[in-house]
């Protein structure tokens, strides 16, 4: 039998009290403590000076350090051999947390590197920062300490003003964090107390106290809410909602009148079948569609594209704020364009009835729909017709209408290209989206769920293939030499997400295998074949999505793993992507040459436009979750079906079913404590012994909005809805 030590009065041995004192300060490895701290933390009833013995004891023995001030921490040999650590130092981007700590994205790192609120040090969300990391051995999450800033990710955001004796602060207040500016009196601009304004950040780390210091640039109209929110939303993270002065001179001499020398250096289609398909209320066409039989019975389809480069030339204003930007931004009630309106609505905008420039890419299929050949190069264009998807997609179903011949025959092609992506290891990413339907003043009256059909994904299957296409020619372009080029990759899914959706689905009786890539491919897939009446079932599916890696912007081809291509760039969007406007401007130059970008500075831009990529996303969905909020703001005390999407020490994540807005239910609601699963997936009361699991169907009600904070709390429902 295993003897024990008993000391009743907590007096301890000389040994056992080095080993607590040792104990002790593993758990602190990065402070330092004096004698008399460390006896008041050990909460035994040995006295100071035992304790003091002990530390110089273990001092001599070389297990501790003590400094000049006469405090005691673990030897750093101890610390690595005890608790099997190392400590590095890392770069890496800022994804704060609503409580104020941080995740560090360190690329080619595994896991995030969470850094405590306290050793946050000023850092904001998207600065580049250097941390000193903890990386346990034992598998365990990796913790840190933000050493210094090492780029500032944006200078203006939102707040309020408040005025003082000597100074103001303005008050600056996302989903993300919390940042007071001190504004001295010369930088007040007209601002008033309690204005909303835009400060921009001119000092982090001014003075003994670090403080940060602005000026007021712009003073912001409350009045119409919803502008205001919008705007925020935009600009605290990172987007300017006005072009430059000078951007926009340059726009205004840009014209849409081509000269004869222009045309004749592309080949000519204006006179072949060609036609837009987008939403109802898109302004920006980007890509068209072509469709010409040949005289031998192959098939000529043209996937034509906006030749933005025509008129956003390096070096320009334009361009330099094109990059800045990188992307458009899409809020529920507007765009924020990546180019001002004259260009991505009118000179670029494939509008029906109007000769336009295009880079196109343009495929013969033989009779039986195999492509045999593939052309790239500029063109002039003339759209015969401009169809809604709801317009083409009565076509497809009717098979008449203007055109139908080559609608229906694109829409049975892609269809073909669509089974053979999944047959090569294409994951089906597809999920239900909501959208808003608002009043003149932008309020949301009604949600309802985006439904993609036939002629969306027939779209998207030829938009790919040209993607595809051009990626492998520049892939292959020199078989010596690499020929550096904008590719969209993206890396194997994250394995502790995989485990983690591998136990919830054995609570759903589904096994999935993710011994290899080809078997997560297929046991991702296989989700999407299963009966689709299992609420748990269609928290798997964004589940499985999320263990997916993010997809990037990179020169370095390593392949997309989610569509299953070996090759894969952006070039279909040049309008609104960046990625797309360098894509156009390489591939061009090495049509009939060989002309090789700087590899270094185009790595830098890759990763520069995929940060902003991030930032849209997260615009748009803060957009989204203001707009559900707001929808229920008005709706207080109604029961709706929610759906338990996921499960915290306090409480439970509740999807509403028909907004999917997300709400919270304390476990405080439930009227009794709980036993909380160890992996999360359902509670159970400790008085009723009730069982509430995540994917359960429950009736909620709407019990309180704080529209501020984007947040909805729910309670449980006695009635069904």
């Amino acid at each position: 039998m295993k003897r024990t030590h008993k000391y009743p009065s907590k007096k301890l041995p000389q040994r056992f009290l080095q080993a607590a004192i040792i104990k002790f300060l593993r758990r602190k490895v990065d402070k330092s403590y004096s004698a008399g701290t460390i006896t008041a933390k050990l909460k035994t009833k040995n006295s100071k000076d035992s304790v003091k013995s002990a530390l110089k004891t273990l001092h001599q023995d070389g297990k501790l350090i003590r400094d000049k001030e006469g405090r005691y921490a673990l030897h750093p040999a101890h610390m690595q051999s005890a608790l099997q650590k190392r400590s590095i130092l890392l770069e890496g981007r800022v994804d704060l947390t609503a409580s104020g700590g941080a995740y560090i994205i360190v690329e080619g790192q595994e896991r995030d590197i969470y850094v405590p609120p306290k050793y946050v040090n000023n850092a904001l969300q998207g600065d580049t920062v250097e941390v000193t990391a903890i990386i346990p051995k034992n598998g365990r999450r990796p913790e840190g300490k933000i050493t210094r800033v090492i780029k500032r990710k944006r200078i203006n955001f939102i707040g309020v003003f408040q005025q003082y004796k000597k100074y103001a602060y303005v008050y600056v207040e996302t989903p993300k964090f919390k940042l007071d500016v001190k504004i001295m009196p010369d930088d007040y601009g007209d601002a008033e107390d309690d204005q909303a304004v835009v400060v921009e950040v001119i000092d982090y780390s001014r003075g003994r106290k670090q403080e940060i210091i602005g000026r007021v640039t712009e003073i912001l109209d409350t009045q119409d809410r919803n502008e205001y929110e919008m705007n925020a939303i935009l600009i605290n993270n990172g987007f300017e909602v006005v072009y430059p002065s000078e951007v926009l001179a340059e726009t205004a001499q840009l014209s849409d009148v081509y000269g004869e020398d222009e045309i004749s250096r592309r080949r000519d289609i204006r006179d072949v079948l060609t036609f837009t398909i987008d939403p109802k209320d898109a302004k920006d066409f980007d890509d068209a569609l072509s469709y010409k039989k040949l005289d031998d019975g192959q098939l000529e389809v043209g996937v034509h594209i906006a030749d933005v480069t025509h008129f956003v030339r390096p070096g320009t204003a334009l361009d330099k704020d094109a990059l800045h930007r990188s992307t458009s931004v899409y809020l529920v009630d507007r765009v924020c364009a990546m180019l001002p309106e004259k260009i991505s609505n009118e000179l670029c905008s494939l509008r029906p009835h109007e000769d336009k420039l295009c880079f196109s890419a343009i495929f013969t299929l033989s009779d039986n729909n195999k492509v045999v050949d593939t052309w790239m190069g500029k063109t002039i264009i003339h759209s015969d017709h401009r169809y809604t998807y709801e317009d083409a997609q009565d076509v497809i179903e009717s098979g008449e209408g203007e055109h139908a011949e080559a609608i229906t025959r694109l829409n049975e092609i892609a269809k073909k290209l669509n089974k053979k992506r999944f047959q090569e290891g294409s994951i089906n990413f597809e999920t239900e989206e909501v959208r808003f339907e608002l009043d003149e003043k932008g309020a949301p009256i009604r949600l309802y769920k985006k439904t993609r059909k036939d002629a969306h994904k027939m779209i998207e299957e030829w938009m790919l293939l040209a993607n595809k296409a051009v990626a492998k020619y520049m892939s292959k372009k020199d078989p010596n030499q690499e020929v550096p080029y904008v590719y969209r990759v993206h890396d194997l899914p994250d394995p502790d997400r995989l485990m983690e959706l591998a136990i919830l689905a054995s609570e759903c009786g589904i096994k999935l295998n993710f011994d290899s890539p080809k078997h997560i491919t297929a046991s991702l897939n296989s989700l999407s074949d299963q009966d689709g009446d299992q609420e748990l079932l269609q928290i798997l599916k964004p589940m499985a999505i999320r263990c997916m890696a993010k997809a990037a912007y990179s020169s370095d081809n390593i392949g997309h793993y989610g569509l299953g291509f070996e090759y894969y760039s952006h070039f279909t969007s040049p309008i609104r992507r960046y990625a797309d406007v360098l894509a156009h401007r390489i591939l061009h130059d090495n049509l009939t040459n060989t002309k090789r970008v700087n590899k270094s500075e185009l790595e830098e831009k890759c990763h520069y436009i995929s940060l902003k990529e991030r930032d849209a996303i997260t615009a748009e969905r803060e957009s989204i979750k203001y707009k559900q909020v707001e929808y229920y703001s008005s709706r207080l005390g109604t029961i709706e079906q929610g759906v338990i999407r996921n499960m915290t020490d306090r409480g439970m994540f509740i999807e509403l079913v028909e907004s999917q807005a997300d709400g919270y239910i304390s476990f405080d609601e439930l009227g009794e404590s709980v036993i909380t699963h160890p992996a999360r997936i359902k509670v159970t009361g400790r008085r009723s012994g009730g069982v509430w699991r995540i994917g359960d169907r429950i009736p909620v009600e709407i019990y309180q909005i704080d529209l501020d904070k984007r947040q909805i709390d729910l309670r449980l429902a006695t009635d069904n809805p």
